[in-house]
């Protein structure tokens, strides 16, 4: 534990040593929220859209691109890690595997901490409303984590299956085609072209969003948060286990 603790401070003084990594993460989110919001506001005179607020229902689109920055910070950190010999000399320690893939985690989820609150402030200030209340925003909070822990395994995973920087900020862009090919920006119930709504529901990022959406516009949403946390968390397991995987066979290459 010892060596766990060492290394997730490390990897906080790390991410914090990147101020640049930590506002974009920030600002790229809230300019897409500000674009969607202004650009998508007359959608909520649709009929049979869920509510009349459109600020608060595009307002996950910032807690959903948040959640899949964390792919590229976290998969080029431990791309770094590779390229410059650290991962090796840790086969020396008596780490496990998975304590060293949570203790790499550390600085994502502290920045993490950090937009979800920036995220919330700023869509309240700007008309947003958390229709489940205060309880219901940290439950928000809880649930953006468990998204960007995951979606933080799956960086880890990449980086140590390419060993490569560059990998990983190809397949960054990838991840933000599956978002948009979400109902991120439109409920699944109001997409018109059949095959666009095919893929939204069967898109599990559809589900996280939505379990996200539920707590700002409708309140307590049991299914809609028993889907959202059910792919969080299956999304963080695997990639948790893959990544400790990708990390054993990397440590007998070597």
């Amino acid at each position: 534990m010892r060596e766990f603790f060492l290394l997730a401070r490390r990897s906080v003084v790390r991410t914090f040593r990147r101020p640049a990594d930590i506002v974009a993460a920030l600002a790229l989110p809230l300019i897409l929220f500000f674009v969607v919001d202004a650009g998508l506001d007359p959608a909520s005179k649709i009929p049979d859209f869920p509510t009349d607020n459109f600020t608060s229902f595009s307002l996950t689109v910032a807690f959903a691109q948040g959640a899949v920055l964390t792919v590229s910070n976290t998969g080029q950190d431990v791309a770094t890690d590779v390229e410059t010999g650290f991962l090796d000399r840790l086969a020396l320690t008596p780490i496990k595997g998975l304590l060293l893939i949570l203790a790499e985690l550390a600085g994502a989820l502290v920045v993490s901490v950090i937009q979800a609150l920036v995220f919330l402030g700023v869509g309240i200030a700007v008309g947003a409303d958390v229709a489940a209340g205060v309880i219901g925003a940290a439950v928000l909070v809880g649930l953006f984590l468990c998204a960007a822990a995951g979606f933080g395994s799956l960086g880890i995973m990449i980086g140590l299956n390419t060993g490569s920087g560059q990998a990983v900020q190809g397949i960054a862009p990838m991840m933000l085609v599956l978002l948009f090919l979400s109902s991120f920006a439109t409920p699944r119930n109001l997409i018109e072209s059949d095959w666009f709504r095919w893929i939204a529901t069967v898109n599990p990022l559809s589900y996280l969003v939505e379990g996200m959406r539920s707590l700002l516009i409708t309140g307590w949403d049991e299914q809609a948060l028993l889907l959202g946390f059910t792919v969080a968390l299956v999304l963080a397991v695997l990639t948790l286990f893959a990544s400790a995987n990708a990390l054993r066979e990397r440590m007998v290459r070597t």
